[in-house]
């Protein structure tokens, strides 16, 4: 590991949050980036001043930054998949209101058997405040992680008003006409005309802006956009990544190296917002981290590393739907497959950003195991750096300090227990255990001895005992177990140590200095 670029493009960082973004509203990735091109090419038409493009580039990649503020909220309400649910309301985000209700009851929990998608709609729509309060929340979020991303003032008051109409009826504040920030209202129709070509074709779109042109959208810009829209869109190209950092309006936004980790806190902030139980759990585990390296002897530059590559190892969580992260009882086969792929996710978004990129393979490592039992590769061994195994470690002992749904949070002195007995399993090395625990402040314990024959510590303990004469229900005595389990112990000791007699077990233990001391 080494420290990355010294500084970089504020619109990589803010492309990273695009696409995740459309991870988590259950859009392909790069809606927001032909979203912000779209939207680019409406403000020039439009005779925009250069900062006033600037704005709405940011607002356009960064409209739906608060998806993840009422996630938990909305698995509730769609019967577990927030995303799924996300994703089919979203044609209906700028609909009249009554269109938009015949469609949610048509779609709410429509997997789901009937007398529960009954009960769930009744219920939200005895809940008329319901729209206002979700989307006046995703408002909030959305542009006090844009301050902290390092946004200027008329992004943020954008994004605190992402969801407003030119007909007043928007939230969170009912503005109406050029009341609207004009960022908002080029995002706005930009948006809908990419969602609605991608889904229906060009022809579809215009008729969807048309029959909202003076309802939610702006006249002007629903005419500039139907007019050439359809050129515009094809004018992107096959990388829209690269299309939209070179189309970002002059000058060009950097951030320095000093402010790149309060912009990654920000990511990490954004990515725990998905579920009430990750809440600090990005920044908790980039501490702990950065800490254990330090224990470990890593020079500060790859501790520097280390530690941002901890803020954003969890950004591909927001692309699972919430029914999954918060669900009380066991995961299916199928649930735990797409938890596996979180780590894949995130690896996607940061490698898509230069600022990134030297982070996304580390960050994508945190879920290996030394003996290739983690995900989503199942790499082991050489193939774990030293910094890839102190990030797993970190992130599964600040996982097991917190409550998660199906069980409470264990104790320091638990964790650690729990975090050494992996290593007695193969799943991690003493070398970041010991960093982490020491970063923790737990105590560790003496190296255990290697083994023969696969050995398990409590068969070493009953080897011993049986070898110096000890009857079973001595043995169980001394250990504290039954005289039964004594004897299925003895069973697996003459199995492993190939013998059938207790003279070969006690030659065996011999043989392999198990009676010292």
């Amino acid at each position: 590991m080494s420290d990355h670029a010294r500084s970089g493009r504020v619109a990589e960082l803010t492309i990273a949050l695009s696409l995740a973004t459309d991870l988590g509203t259950g859009q392909p990735m790069e809606h927001g980036l032909r979203t912000c091109w779209l939207s680019l090419a409406a403000s020039e038409a439009l005779g925009l001043a250069a900062p006033a493009r600037s704005c709405v580039y940011y607002v356009a990649l960064l409209r739906f930054l608060g998806c993840t503020s009422d996630a938990s909220e909305t698995a509730v309400l769609a019967g577990g998949d927030d995303i799924a649910f996300d994703a089919t309301m979203a044609p209906m985000l700028m609909a009249e209101p009554g269109e938009g209700v015949r469609y949610f009851v048509r779609h709410l929990a429509h997997d789901l058997p009937s007398h529960r998608r009954v009960g769930r709609i009744v219920r939200a729509l005895s809940d008329p405040d319901m729209n206002r309060r979700s989307l006046s929340q995703h408002c909030e979020a959305g542009a006090r992680l844009a301050t902290r991303l390092g946004m200027a003032e008329s992004v943020r008051r954008s994004l605190a008003h992402a969801y407003e109409r030119w007909d007043g009826k928007g939230y969170p504040a009912g503005l109406a006409a050029d009341e609207v920030p004009v960022a908002v209202r080029i995002v706005t129709v930009a948006r809908d005309a990419e969602l609605w070509a991608r889904r229906a074709g060009w022809a579809a779109a215009t008729d969807v802006l048309l029959h909202r042109r003076g309802r939610a959208y702006d006249p002007a810009v629903v005419d500039a956009v139907v007019a050439d829209g359809e050129h515009w869109l094809a004018g992107i190209g096959d990388d829209p990544c690269a299309a939209v950092l070179d189309a970002e309006p002059a000058p060009a936004l950097t951030i320095e190296s000093g402010n790149l980790d309060l912009a990654l806190t920000a990511v990490a902030d954004f990515a725990d917002l998905k579920s009430p139980y990750l809440r600090g759990h990005s920044t908790g585990v980039s501490r702990l981290a950065v800490a254990a390296a330090e224990a470990a002897g890593l020079a500060t530059a790859d501790a520097t590393t280390l530690g941002r590559a901890g803020l954003v190892h969890d950004v591909g969580r927001v692309g699972i739907p919430n029914g999954i992260w918060d669900r009380r009882g066991p995961l299916s086969a199928e649930q735990w497959e797409r938890v596996r792929l979180h780590p894949y996710l995130g690896e996607r978004v940061l490698h898509r950003c230069a600022l990134l990129a030297p982070l996304a393979d580390l960050a994508a490592r945190h879920h290996e195991r030394a003996d290739g039992s983690g995900y989503h590769r199942g790499a082991s061994g050489d193939q774990l750096g030293l910094g890839a195994r102190l990030l797993g470690a970190a992130d599964a002992y600040h996982a097991m300090t917190e409550n998660r749904p199906h069980r409470p949070a264990l104790t320091p002195a638990e964790a650690a227990s729990q975090l050494l007995d992996e290593v007695d399993a193969g799943r991690f090395t003493r070398v970041e255990v010991d960093a982490v625990l020491d970063a923790a402040g737990q105590v560790s314990r003496p190296p255990r001895v290697s083994r023969p024959a696969g050995l398990t510590e409590r068969e070493v303990d009953v080897l011993a005992l049986i070898a110096r004469g000890r009857t079973n229900k001595e043995v169980a005595s001394v250990l504290v177990i039954s005289p039964k389990t004594v004897g299925h112990h003895i069973e697996h000791i003459y199995t492993k140590a190939g013998v059938t007699t207790r003279a070969g077990a006690t030659l065996f233990a011999m043989e392999h200095g198990l009676l010292s001391p």
